[in-house]
């Protein structure tokens, strides 16, 4: 399940519950059926933008606060179950965790085949980005240096300028990488 549909479907038991609503009761409210807010909740539905407008109009909510990350402690991120954000022939990008207002960081898991080459625009101003590399080794040009990074290793960088992962190896290389400001 990606993030926005987990996101969803935990607001929307969370907001039902806490407010002693059955599902019965939230479909009254809301004009959709009790099988699809059950779908919902449990992860398995990718409801359309109408019908996600129906439950925040029938909780009486903003939009955004049915969207927006749940209060948790712990979130666990499967990568193989995360659709990736950009691919090209060689790199795949996926967002683990999206930089939201009451989070000041973005963390994402990037694939490069041999012989790839990913181009990353700049971050903003102030923009650092902590990389760790799972595995392959990962090259690294920040546009003012050249880096070699191995998996037993960790590279933070300013991220302002545009900057590119290269994989010159023979297998593919992956990496977590991370941005705060």
């Amino acid at each position: 399940m990606d993030y926005l549909s987990y996101n969803i479907s935990k607001n929307l038991n969370r907001i039902r519950t806490s407010r002693g609503w059955s599902l019965d009761a939230a479909a009254e409210q809301t004009g959709v059926s009790k099988s699809m807010l059950y779908q919902i909740e449990q992860g398995t539905a990718n409801p359309s933008i109408n019908v996600l407008g129906k439950i925040a109009s029938g909780l009486r909510i903003e939009f955004t606060e049915l969207i927006a990350s749940p209060p948790e402690d712990s979130y666990l991120v499967k990568i193989s179950e995360v659709y990736p954000i950009k691919e090209g022939d060689k790199f795949t990008v996926k967002t683990c965790f999206p930089y939201e207002d009451n989070k000041k960081i973005e963390l994402y898991h990037i694939e490069i085949l041999p012989g790839g080459v990913y181009m990353s625009g700049g971050h903003g101003s102030g923009t650092r980005e902590y990389l760790s590399v799972l595995e392959g080794i990962l090259t690294v040009d920040t546009g003012r240096e050249i880096q070699q990074v191995s998996p037993d290793e960790i590279f933070r960088f300013n991220c302002e300028e545009e900057h590119r992962y290269i994989n010159n190896g023979t297998a593919k290389t992956a990496f977590i990488c991370f941005f705060t400001a």
